[in-house]
Formats: structure tokens, C-alpha cells, sequence
């Protein structure tokens, strides 16, 4: 990722979160991002991938829960594709389904009842999503 790219995420992620206004109770924030160039989709790619061999991914992809209450489902039709979905509390509901060949995704959610559902589609494709609830 670029430096414009990472003060664009944090730009929005920031814009997000002022225009949501005070948190309340059951509230959420999810940022997505979908590299639209070839070499940001890249070093996102790589963070992944070097992400899933840090946790022990040998295959595909990897659902990792920490809490309770919580669910994910991972669904993959093509080769080459990295899915992770990564739980960090209670009652989150995740699934990841990729479509395609060698692409790359991570779906992390944390806090309490986030609710993400993401379809991957085509080749060579990155991206992540990261919801956090209160």
C-alpha cells in the first residue's frame, strides 16, 4: 500500500466514525478496503498471505473464533485463494465466498455483534473488511 493509500483508508475510517456520532449501545464500525491497482492489491495480498503463515494457514484459508456465541463460514470454488475469517469476541456473524482464482481476502471482526458477509469475485483480486461493535 501506498502512503496515499493508507491516509485515504484512515481519512475514511476517521470520517466514518465522526459522522456515526456518540457510540451507543449495539452500534458498529466496519471499514472495507479494495486495492484498485494492481500493486496495491499486491502488498495487501502479501500482508495476507505472510498474516496466514504466521497463524499456521496450510491450505485455502483459516477460521480462527476467540469468544463466544459466534459464527463464520468460508466457501471457495477456483485455486490459489487465501480466505481468512478472524473473530475476536461474542456473537459475530462472518462468512467469506470467494470466486475465482489467487485471490486473497480477510474478513476481522472484534468487540461484540458485528455482522459481515463478503463475496469475492475474479483473479488476482485483495481485500479486507474490519468491523468493530460495541
Amino acid at each position: 500500500m501506498t502512503c496515499r493509500t493508507l491516509k485515504t483508508l484512515a481519512a475514511a475510517a476517521l470520517g466514518t466514525a465522526i459522522l456515526a456520532g456518540p457510540a451507543a449501545a449495539g452500534g458498529s464500525l466496519s471499514v472495507s478496503y479494495n486495492p484498485t491497482n494492481a500493486q496495491d492489491a499486491l502488498t495487501l495480498a502479501t500482508a495476507l498471505r505472510l498474516y496466514a503463515l504466521f497463524e499456521g494457514v496450510k491450505n485455502g484459508g483459516k477460521i480462527s473464533q476467540n469468544g463466544m456465541n459466534n459464527e463464520a463460514g468460508l466457501a471457495q470454488y477456483g485455486s490459489g485463494n487465501l480466505g481468512i475469517v478472524h473473530q475476536e469476541g461474542d456473537g459475530h456473524s462472518g462468512t467469506l465466498q470467494q470466486v475465482g482464482t489467487s485471490n486473497t481476502y480477510g474478513l476481522f471482526q472484534f468487540g461484540q455483534n458485528t455482522d459481515g458477509h463478503v463475496t469475492q469475485t475474479g483473479n488476482g483480486q485483495a481485500g479486507a473488511t474490519f468491523q468493530f461493535g460495541w
